[in-house]
């Protein structure tokens, strides 16, 4: 069967697929907190950055940016995830919209878009998207940071990436700053996980 035949809640591409993980509570890549390397970047750059957080799920590190007085959208296509978003972020200064990340539009210039299990969600098909619309939303100094699950792995979600991959659909417009591994993974990314900043050009 062709994937385009495939039932909705079948394809990761559609929010039918993520709605149905989050009614269900399997969310296994929530880490339901906010991961070391995050926090150390957030303390790193005092100065608050208009920031987009792409699939957000259930939004915890944009309460933690809300908390230093950053501007923030937290965005998901999935209105079931969006709806445990706002739960999660009620009475923080996020803008948690239901949206598709490759059509929404910001209201005001963009300094930082934070990854984190948005790219792996995505079919292999949408990456060279994906690279041309973190490109586009980015203006340049601006920067994407956060964690990309560099692995080997064909079936997902998560679909891992490797480095030349990664390298292939960000250094045309990008530059790399930070490259580590990561030691506090969450189960389903362990090992397999990098922080990474990158800087528009």
């Amino acid at each position: 069967m062709d994937s385009n035949e495939k039932p909705s809640h079948q394809r990761p591409e559609h929010p039918d697929f993520w709605c149905k993980r989050f009614q269900a509570g399997q969310t296994p890549w929530d880490a339901g907190g906010v991961p070391e390397d995050f926090a150390r970047f957030v303390a790193a750059h005092p100065q608050p950055r208009a920031t987009l957080i792409p699939g957000c799920g259930n939004g915890w590190e944009a309460a933690t940016l809300a908390a230093h007085g950053w501007p923030v959208t937290a965005l998901d296509f999935s209105p079931a995830a969006v709806e445990q978003a706002r739960q999660v972020l009620a009475g923080q200064a996020v803008d948690v919209v239901c949206a598709d990340f490759f059509t929404w539009q910001p209201a005001q210039p963009l300094a930082l878009i934070y990854e984190r299990a948005f790219l792996c969600a995505l079919p292999r098909k949408l990456w060279p998207d994906w690279g041309h619309r973190v490109a586009e939303l980015l203006p340049a100094g601006g920067l994407l940071a956060g964690y990309f699950f560099v692995s080997p792995q064909l079936k997902g979600p998560p679909f891992g990436i490797t480095d030349e991959q990664l390298d292939t659909l960000l250094l045309p417009h990008f530059q790399r700053l930070e490259d580590r591994p990561v030691t506090d993974s969450i189960p389903v990314f362990a090992g397999h996980e990098r922080w990474q900043v990158w800087q528009r050009r």
